[in-house]
């Protein structure tokens, strides 16, 4: 690497899928600022113009597009429109989430799959819909949401958990078949982040103490705190960039330190 110029993103084009908002958007907004033009995708209209809203009010241009990335006649309909009105994607990221805390013996086959096919099958999905015109352009970038729980497991995750599993074992399997034409896949394990989806986990208590699940990961991150959104950017910026062009099937995980503290000892 002679300089900076290598984590630059000029004239490249990101796809960041479920990026209207937290996560997606943070990502999407410190990849704009490197240099790429964003695309994004929602399930809803009305969530893709709160999307545009949002960008827009950061001084983003992007393009977004309604597409349920579970669905793969959708997926592949949206990724053909991409490249014929703003280009073929050079950036992947599948930020496209969702999670259902519910005990394992609780929760039914339904919900276990439904967690499954977003989490762990639309990855895929996309993934499998912008391979083949990276290869074509020679090269590509793409970027799974892995989570720490693609590590760990906790009491009411199971199905969160499992598909973030695969979906670590999906990342190393792409950049094993892939990498010869140039494609790196790595992913991004975050750790507890500050969004409103983790927002009811720290609310403060009626007598003003912390929410109990609040004190267990203060005490359990080595940073002290929870992690921003915005603390992914620049480790999203530098895997979607040409300095991270002989990383590949790595997860990174950006959590304050957790997979590196046992925690401390009780007084």
């Amino acid at each position: 690497m002679k300089d900076l110029n290598a984590f630059s993103l000029e004239g490249k084009i990101a796809l960041v899928t479920g990026a209207s908002y937290g996560i997606g958007f943070a990502i999407a907004d410190a990849m704009a600022k490197a240099g790429a033009t964003i695309v994004f995708n929602d399930i809803k209209q009305e969530l893709v113009d709160k999307g545009i809203a949002a960008y827009e009010e950061a001084g983003i241009k992007a393009h977004g597009y309604v597409c349920n990335v579970c669905d793969e006649d959708a997926v592949n309909a949206m990724v053909a429109q991409i490249e014929k009105e703003v280009g073929v994607i050079d950036i992947l990221v599948n930020n496209a989430g969702i999670i259902k805390r519910i005990p394992m013996i609780e929760m039914s086959a339904a919900d276990f799959r439904q967690v499954i096919d977003v989490d762990l099958n639309a990855p895929f999905i996309v993934a499998k819909a912008v391979i083949p015109s990276m290869i074509k352009k020679g090269g590509g970038k793409i970027i799974n949401i892995c989570s720490m729980m693609s590590e760990f497991g906790r009491e009411t995750v199971s199905a969160y958990a499992a598909a973030k599993g695969g979906l670590k074992m999906l990342t190393r399997n792409i950049a094993s078949e892939y990498g010869e034409y140039n494609i790196q896949c790595n992913g991004i394990g975050p750790g507890y982040i500050a969004t409103p989806q983790t927002a009811p986990l720290r609310e403060v208590q009626p007598d003003g103490s912390r929410h109990p699940f609040d004190q267990f990961i203060i005490a359990k991150t080595p940073a002290g705190r929870w992690g921003e959104a915005e603390d992914l950017g620049g480790p999203a910026v530098f895997l979607a960039s040409e300095a991270s062009n002989f990383v590949n099937g790595l997860i990174l995980y950006v959590d304050g330190g957790i997979h590196a503290y046992i925690g401390k000892q009780p007084s």
